[in-house]
């Protein structure tokens, strides 16, 4: 083969290995969404006809939450709490996620609200901890957020958000000696 021919052949390669690459990921997010679409037709009919679970409510709020449907995904959150089955660390998810659902929609004193009941649940919910600290800081508190982020590290001290942040926080707020 002379490089005359070998430079479009390469070439050609090159784009049909792209293409078949695109059309993998391609393929496996119409699979996904396929899938979520699925899941959240089915939760919807159900609930519709009949009253579901408190994972039923929390499953279908977080995929309108993915939607970025916050009013609607609040109202399943919200469902899920009364249904009162769950305790602990899932009913502490459930609180974390109605507060994300509100500071989405810069609704950031409900927010706090509900984070705070999430790690009042679970005390050691490092996720609501970085929720609670986040909130604070769109509040511009930082001493309330530096706190929550050095709650978060005392439960995990390898917790990247939390470091950062309250690194951040150290940085911009206390006086360097």
């Amino acid at each position: 083969m002379n490089s005359d021919t070998s430079f479009p052949l390469l070439y050609i390669s090159l784009l049909l290995l792209l293409l078949g690459a695109a059309v993998v990921f391609v393929a496996r997010q119409v699979i996904k969404t396929r899938r979520v679409e699925s899941a959240l037709s089915c939760l919807q009919k159900k609930l519709s006809k009949e009253k579901g679970t408190a994972e039923e409510y929390y499953e279908l709020g977080s995929i309108l939450l993915d939607k970025r449907l916050f009013v609607q995904a609040i109202a399943q959150f919200q469902k899920a709490i009364k249904a009162e089955t769950l305790e602990g660390q899932d009913l502490a998810a459930v609180y974390n996620a109605l507060g994300f659902a509100y500071f989405a929609q810069e609704q950031y004193d409900l927010a706090l609200k509900n984070y705070k009941e999430a790690v009042k649940l679970a005390p050691d919910y490092v996720t609501g901890w970085n929720n609670v600290g986040h909130a604070y800081e769109r509040k511009q508190l930082a001493g309330p957020a530096l706190e929550a982020y050095e709650e978060a590290l005392k439960h995990d001290s390898n917790n990247q958000t939390a470091k950062r942040r309250a690194e951040s926080l150290r940085k911009r707020f206390v006086p360097s000696a």
